[in-house]
């Protein structure tokens, strides 16, 4: 077999800031290794910490928001010249875009390529045109890579009922992307009550704002229960104003600001203090992947509220690590909450501990990291060590 320090890899995404806090522990293992390890997305500020940590960071043109052909074209373009001058010996593609235009492009360029469907997303979760379009683009592109790689059961199921998989052989599960259980590791619930000032509960969303994680029906059920539980926070953490056609913008949170329902926390590159600080962590999302920040909420010992769709529900079980509720429905999330908070302490502490007992089980990131390398090295010959 080839020395590792020959192997060039390639992680493609529509976010740099993704790549840097999903695939952190992946990057790590393979520089370690000697790896060359390039990274193409649009630039933001992870750039910085990506090429700090020995990735070749390349700029890439992706327009997330729009279905402007010219700009996927470009985007198509950028990626074959890419892969023609670095001559990868294997790509590995995240979201929509950089999973349809770079396995074609990967294709035409004779660079072998996974996609990894990081969740269905904005054209999955609303119907249209645009939704006709991205499925028979998928039914397209997806004729080309190595292997399909999906983070739930139900996102494979959707594939292969509408039988966008040309080699359905080749679609595999990934079951989420894990979490470190040591950078992420169990901490004592805070003392909190419903009805105290001193040492009120402290609910928190953490993820990119946008409409499809559920954030309006947050905000309202916020403004449901203020009345009865006046000292209850309700917090949000992440980025605004993403590319993104569901985003938020700053003025949607600083309107909920103004009103004194929420508290914005701006961004974290490191969200376990936040973690840390929270009673209970909330997602009420239309359609998730398996979404990180409730696995990294449940291996810290967080009660959770999530909605019941796929993602969500492969890290809570009701009423076992969290509670469930129904998506897009403020009153169902209001619920939900307001059970939390009036369940005994010790309830959720023990809620706490069966999540903390779930992510161990069933989303250690070295499981995740060992499947990266076992297929690195079946489709490249080159050894790799876990």
């Amino acid at each position: 077999m080839r020395p590792a320090s020959t192997l060039r890899i390639s992680l493609v995404c529509n976010t740099a800031w993704a790549i840097h806090t999903y695939r952190h522990g992946l990057i790590r293992t393979l520089l370690a290794q000697k790896v060359e390890v390039t990274v193409l997305a649009p630039p933001d500020r992870t750039f910085a910490l990506l090429s700090a940590m020995g990735c070749r960071c390349i700029a890439l043109p992706v327009a997330s928001k729009g279905t402007n052909p010219f700009a996927d074209l470009r985007t198509l373009g950028a990626l074959y010249r890419h892969y023609r001058a670095l001559r990868p010996d294997l790509v590995f593609h995240y979201t929509i875009k950089p999973n349809i235009y770079g396995s074609i492009a990967a294709w035409l360029a004779r660079v072998p390529s996974v996609a990894v469907t990081t969740g269905l997303g904005y054209v999955f979760i609303q119907s249209g045109r645009a939704a006709q379009i991205a499925r028979r683009l998928y039914r397209l592109a997806f004729r080309f890579p190595r292997e399909i790689w999906f983070l739930n059961r139900d996102d494979q199921a959707t594939f292969l009922a509408q039988k966008l998989l040309a080699h359905p052989e080749r679609a595999q599960l990934l079951h989420g992307e894990g979490v470190d259980l040591e950078q992420f590791a169990f901490s004592a619930l805070p003392p909190s009550s419903a009805t105290s000032a001193s040492a009120p509960f402290v609910f928190v969303l953490i993820g990119r704002l946008l409409w499809d994680k559920g954030v309006a029906e947050y905000v309202t059920a916020a403004r449901q229960l203020r009345p009865r539980y006046p000292h209850v926070r309700f917090q949000l953490l992440g980025p605004v104003g993403v590319a993104n056609p569901s985003a938020l913008s700053r003025a949607d949170v600083a309107a909920w600001e103004r009103e004194g329902l929420i508290e914005y926390l701006g961004e974290a590159d490191d969200v376990r203090p936040t973690i840390a600080a929270a009673s209970c962590v909330v997602l009420p999302s239309y359609r998730e992947g398996v979404p990180r920040t409730l696995m990294e909420a449940a291996a810290m010992g967080r009660p959770i509220v999530a909605t019941d769709v796929p993602g969500c529900r492969e890290v809570v079980a009701d009423g076992v690590n969290g509670l469930l509720c129904e998506a897009r429905s403020a009153e169902s999330l209001a619920a939900a909450l307001t059970q939390m908070l009036e369940l005994p302490a010790t309830a959720r502490q023990q809620m706490a501990e069966q999540g903390r007992h779930k992510v161990t089980a069933e989303f250690d990131e070295r499981d995740v990291i060992a499947r990266y390398l076992a297929l690195i090295q079946r489709l490249t010959q080159v050894s790799l060590q876990p």
